[in-house]
């Protein structure tokens, strides 16, 4: 059977989830390790392990920690089991790594068992919650990108002068048209991607990647 790691400093935690083992018939499996060193440590020696880490009490700097583990223990699997992810978070991780799954702490014990049951077998599963902000987050993407399409290549580009601030008649003398041709392209673009003002068409500019958020900083 393979080793379970529960990388989780919180005890009460720690014992809940000694619990749910015990009722599967794994506690014999456990080593615990309470900071990232002990993680990787244990790692090092075992690498075909099943991890169940609460990211949010470790020091990892971000996501891309995770992705780097991800390819460098390749038999190991990870549940993450944390209070809360943010959904920027959840996106980068699961779509970039195959032995992520994800459970939540307000999850059900059922859900939270039938996580470690998968992943002990080598199948990720990722609670019902999550799968949700997945599939809204899918959605949002696709709208965005539907909206896109229906601004031709000069409704963008005069879209990106207007979010980075330029006036009209700005943007009618660097593209030697008249005011009245830019206003009637302003108006097309609002009506396509149903904003009423600039904010709401820089807030999409920036969403869909047609202006930088650094450059619009500057």
């Amino acid at each position: 059977m393979r080793r379970i790691i529960l990388a989780d400093n919180q005890n009460i935690t720690s014992l809940g989830i000694q619990f749910l083992l015990a009722k599967l018939n794994l506690t014999n499996l456990i080593t615990e390790s309470s900071s990232k060193k002990e993680l990787f440590e244990v790692l090092q020696n075992d690498s075909n392990a099943l991890v169940i880490l609460d990211y949010t009490l470790f020091d990892f700097e971000s996501v891309n920690e995770l992705v780097v583990l991800n390819s460098r223990f390749e038999k190991t699997d990870w549940i993450l089991f944390s209070e809360e992810l943010s959904d920027d978070f959840l996106v980068n991780l699961l779509y970039n790594t195959n032995s992520f799954g994800v459970v939540l702490k307000s999850n059900t014990t059922d859900e939270i068992q039938t996580a470690i049951r998968e992943a002990m077998k080598g199948r990720r599963y990722i609670c019902n919650y999550v799968s949700n902000i997945l599939l809204d987050v899918s959605k949002r993407n696709g709208d965005i990108k539907r909206q896109e399409n229906k601004l031709t290549i000069t409704e963008q580009e005069i879209l990106r002068e207007i979010a980075l601030g330029k006036t009209t008649k700005e943007i009618a003398a660097q593209r030697f048209v008249s005011s009245h041709t830019i206003m009637t392209h302003r108006k097309n673009i609002f009506r396509k991607l149903s904003v009423n003002n600039i904010h709401e068409a820089t807030k999409y500019a920036m969403r869909a990647g047609i202006v930088d958020m650094a450059e619009y900083y500057i």
